[in-house]
């Protein structure tokens, strides 16, 4: 016994080694370049600007300073822009996924009227687009300029998300499971609410995912299609606080210029970390889904 049990160790050679761990490293290495300057923007946040430009906060705060968030907290709208951001977030990210997942499943389904025409018809828009004016305009037609749903509904289609979700019906969802169905009387509705959506949890996750973050990063939208203050989003808030911070550094001088542009750096970190946190805290509760997502369309054995 011992000896067949020896037998079935894998033998690792010497140059084996030094190659798993070169990539072992290489690996560390890549982590550290990714995270590390994530960890400086968050110690930057809450540490002396002057000690942050004259290179001695490197990797722990010298001295806290929250200076640049109770700045931000000063704002009257912040909060009201925070809700409106999650909002935005959320009911877009639910009207994405009833849109781009059946569209998805539909488009994978071989036995469609139209299939391939109607694959060519949803590439195009991936190319070639109307453009700024010509989607203002159209915006602007149905009534949709400076309301709450020219954040979630002009934008909802996605035609990448589809493909990724048809790819992954096709490649998921075998033939015979429909057949199966088919004999027990399923229609195309029952069997996608049924069978089809309970395993697609990963490509469902992933899409809700890439839509979150995508609606929480938006500004450029809110920028051109949003006029009234109530209804602006996070990041367009911060991004206009810091604009009006660089315009009175302009216009300083002196001692005044040094501490408007040390409380404009701080206030700069500070809106990276608060704009980005919260949706940071998805990635630990999707990440299983996600890593299954990466693998959509691979070969399987």
């Amino acid at each position: 016994m011992n000896t067949i049990a020896k037998s079935k160790k894998i033998h690792v050679s010497s140059q084996d080694r030094v190659t798993n761990m070169i990539f072992i490293l290489i690996a560390i290495l890549m982590i550290a370049m990714v995270i590390y300057p994530l960890w400086f923007v968050i110690i930057a946040s809450f540490s002396n600007p002057a000690d942050v430009a004259t290179g001695q906060v490197w990797f722990w705060p010298k001295e806290i300073d929250l200076r640049g968030y109770q700045e931000l907290f000063k704002q009257d709208s912040i909060w009201h822009s925070y809700f409106m951001t999650i909002v935005y977030t959320a009911v877009g990210t639910l009207i994405a996924l009833a849109v781009n997942i059946p569209a998805g499943y539909a488009m994978s389904r071989k036995d469609m009227y139209g299939r391939k025409y109607i694959n060519v018809y949803y590439l195009i828009p991936m190319f070639v687009s109307g453009g700024l004016i010509p989607t203002y305009l159209v915006v602007k037609n149905f009534g949709l300029l400076d309301t709450f749903w020219v954040m979630v509904l002009p934008f909802s289609v996605s035609i990448y998300n589809i493909i990724v979700a048809r790819t992954f019906f096709s490649s998921s969802l075998p033939d015979s499971l429909w057949e199966a169905a088919q004999l027990d009387g399923c229609g195309t509705i029952r069997f996608f609410l049924t069978f089809a959506l309970p395993l697609s949890k990963a490509v469902i996750a992933v899409i809700a995912l890439w839509t979150a973050v995508g609606l929480w990063n938006s500004w450029f939208n809110a920028l051109i299609y949003l006029s009234s203050e109530e209804l602006q989003p996070l990041q367009l808030l911060l991004r206009r606080i810091l604009i009006s911070n660089q315009s009175l550094l302009g216009a300083a001088t002196g001692e005044m210029a040094n501490e408007l542009r040390q409380m404009s750096d701080m206030m700069k970190y500070g809106s990276i970390v608060i704009s980005t946190l919260p949706i940071m805290c998805l990635y630990p509760f999707l990440q299983k889904y996600f890593n299954q997502g990466v693998m959509i369309g691979a070969v399987k054995e």
